[in-house]
């Protein structure tokens, strides 16, 4: 009699398994941190967690609670804790895949092998030791699951999103949560005696006894859409799908059904309860005020963010061909697509076992792309093709245990050893983007433009890399609280004009008859844009407000201290700004100070002193960018035209040589 039965050895190796995955990919990700502040929505995040308020929509909840617990450890500073937050659930993500890996190749075995005749199991004959049977049967079906989890964890987009303060881990841990479960839920209702299976569904009787992952599941379900509700709603044709072919039609006019729904719904209830309870606590970020039914309605919606949804064939075909750069590079080399190789293998293996697995991977893929490939964004694309992602990491695995059932059964150990080398190339490939331990670029970005900047001067910007990081500093670091950072686009939302009374007071008080007018407007356009849209008498009188309030600004504060602005509001032509854009340009000499303009009154030469510029990890090559990184796109071009407007500007007062060592300062952030 041996200690352990085949069962429980595969138990324990597969525990074993998700314990290894999560360990390796927490201590990579803790080695690959990012130490500060980054880019895009980081300092918002950060300081909407650490006080309690309220995000971007759709506002994140749970995130927002989560964040906060990891906020109040008392190890290292506050951005390190949350950066570190995103990293576990991004760890935890990845070790969990290696347990749906295995369930579902599990759950094919016995789709494949299991018959139910009389009430007992018996092989079929694809079945026997070669399929995975006996004591070695763990080496099949986890080494595989193993590869699968690591892949996951080392893939370009997860990994970029573990070293910072975001939501998407969060997200993916959540979505691969109800993958497991159901999953989970699937296996045990086909190893029941009373299930039949017949090409690959289970059919009468019912079987409840094994309902609990399946409410778990309907739990977590609610609790992601307190995260990113898009591509968790997505998941539902999947998971309908799956429920349908383990129990058939029935189960959806049934109790079963009825209580799961409620479950995902009453979670989901609970935690957006938290965004109307923040807000009607005043956080320093209460991003919409969705304390009234209506404002959270809109809030969790994304309604500001719908117009970037168009499912027209032009933005389709643009999105596809970008979806496929991303696809190329997540798992490995460009140029070695390996784990696309097995994927391919696995749905194709899959399509032939067991086709509930096969539909339930490519559902939650089609419904993905078939939204995100009509959703235009600049920034944080990658991550709305997670699920994606997730689902082919999970084939990839599948994969490689269909390739390994072709070995003669003596080596499997080592082909399957050999298997592990491919999320190692991952890991080889991706490092040199996603190692932020020496990131510095959002720090020293707003530092490089504070450090310019006198006391109590205004900063009006377009840019959400200056504002979101900047936000952070003044929050959380509690630097240059005297400047008064004005982010220009948040202007067009009236929740923002209470984060300015709160945070500049004089400020508003001084221009205040031309902010009640023009907030006034704003709250009628933020009731009902259509019939602004449609009214070119309504639309010229809230655009009037909206300059004759940014004039005030201007013209008030530079009476006190200096005015500054930052590159878009001079050189760019941004259609929804190019009013206030020529004012600028016709009342205004831009003097180049650094990475930002002075506005002066007169035309004569200011000396715009010596730019003494960081940029830790931007030129040096400690890190990669690829081309559509927001340092590419948006960071890197601000520093050479600064540098380029500084060249010209000395250049125009003949100071030849200052102008020479200017232009060629520039040629470095080429």
């Amino acid at each position: 009699m041996t200690p352990f039965s085949s069962k429980q050895l595969t138990r324990t190796a597969t525990l074993a398994g998700v314990g290894l995955v999560f360990l390796v990919s927490l201590a990579v990700y803790w080695l690959t941190l990012a130490p500060t502040v980054t880019l895009v929505d980081s300092g918002e995040l950060i300081v909407a967690a650490r006080f309690f308020g309220v995000a971007h929509p759709p506002g994140f909840p749970l995130y927002l609670i989560l964040a906060h617990l990891f906020s109040l450890i008392p190890i290292g500073s506050v951005v390190s804790r949350i950066n570190f937050a995103s990293a576990f659930f991004a760890a935890l993500a990845s070790g969990l895949l290696t347990r749906v890996t295995a369930e579902l190749v599990t759950s094919a075995s016995r789709v494949t092998e299991g018959k139910i005749k009389n009430g007992k199991k018996k092989l079929a004959r694809a079945g026997g030791k070669r399929d995975g049977g006996g004591k070695s049967g763990w080496v099949l079906n986890i080494f595989p699951a193993v590869t699968s989890g690591l892949l996951l964890a080392f893939s370009r987009t997860l990994w970029s999103y573990a070293t910072i303060a975001e939501v998407y881990t969060l997200n993916t841990l959540l979505i691969v949560t109800i993958l497991f479960l159901m999953t989970r839920w699937r296996r045990r209702i086909l190893e029941d005696p009373r299930t039949i299976v017949k090409h690959g569904k289970s059919r009468r009787p019912t079987v409840t006894a094994h309902d609990r992952p399946l409410y778990a599941a309907a739990s977590t379900f609610g609790l992601a859409l307190g995260v990113h509700h898009v591509t968790v709603g997505l998941l539902l044709p999947a998971l309908a799908l799956i429920v349908w072919r383990t129990q058939g039609i029935r189960f959806f006019a049934s109790r079963r059904f009825f209580y799961a729904a409620l479950v995902s719904l009453a979670v989901l209830v609970a935690v957006d309860s938290y965004l109307p309870l923040a807000a009607s606590a005043r956080p320093i970020l209460n991003w919409g005020d969705p304390s009234s039914f209506q404002a959270l309605w809109w809030h969790i919606t994304g309604r500001q963010y719908q117009v970037f949804v168009s499912f027209t064939p032009a933005i389709a075909g643009q999105e596809s061909i970008k979806f496929g750069n991303f696809l190329l590079r997540e798992f490995s080399f460009r140029w070695l697509p390996l784990p696309l190789l097995f994927a391919a293998i696995g749905y194709v293996s899959m399509f032939r076992r067991d086709r509930t697995a096969f539909w339930f991977l490519i559902l939650i893929v089609l419904f993905n792309l078939g939204y995100a490939l009509n959703y235009e964004i600049a920034e944080d694309k990658d991550a709305y093709y997670l699920p994606t992602f997730i689902s082919i990491a999970a084939a990839c695995g599948y994969g490689m245990r269909e390739v390994l059932r072709r070995f003669a059964f003596g080596i499997r150990p080592f082909a399957a050893g050999l298997m592990l080398v491919i999320p190692l190339l991952a890991l080889v490939a991706q490092w040199p983007y996603n190692n932020r331990s020496r990131y510095f670029i959002a720090h020293d970005y707003v530092e490089n433009i504070q450090s310019t900047i006198e006391s109590n001067s205004l900063l009006l910007t377009l840019d959400w890399q200056v504002a979101s990081p900047m936000l952070y500093t003044r929050e959380i670091e509690e630097r240059r609280r005297d400047i008064k950072a004005i982010d220009v686009q948040l202007l067009r939302r009236s929740w923002y004009f209470d984060y300015l009374r709160r945070s500049y007071p004089d400020l508003i008080a001084r221009s205040g008859d031309k902010v009640d007018t023009y907030v006034a407007e704003l709250r009628k356009w933020e009731q009902d844009p259509g019939i602004y849209a449609r009214n070119t008498v309504l639309t010229q009188r809230i655009e009037n407000a909206f300059q004759q309030m940014l004039q005030s600004f201007v013209h008030k504060e530079i009476e006190i201290a200096p005015v500054y602005v930052t590159a878009e509001l001079i050189l760019s032509k941004e259609s929804q700004n190019v009013n206030f854009i020529e004012w600028l340009e016709q009342n205004f000499q831009a003097v180049p100070r650094g990475l930002v303009f002075q506005l002066t009154r007169d035309n004569d030469f200011h000396d715009p002193d010596e730019p003494h510029l960081q940029t830790r990890g931007l030129t040096d090559g400690a890190i990669r960018f690829a081309d559509d990184d927001v340092v590419k796109l948006k960071v890197l071009p601000i520093y050479k035209i600064m540098l380029q407007s500084r060249g010209q500007y000395l250049a125009h007062f003949h100071h030849s040589e200052r102008a020479n060592a200017a232009f060629e300062e520039a040629k470095r952030f080429e």
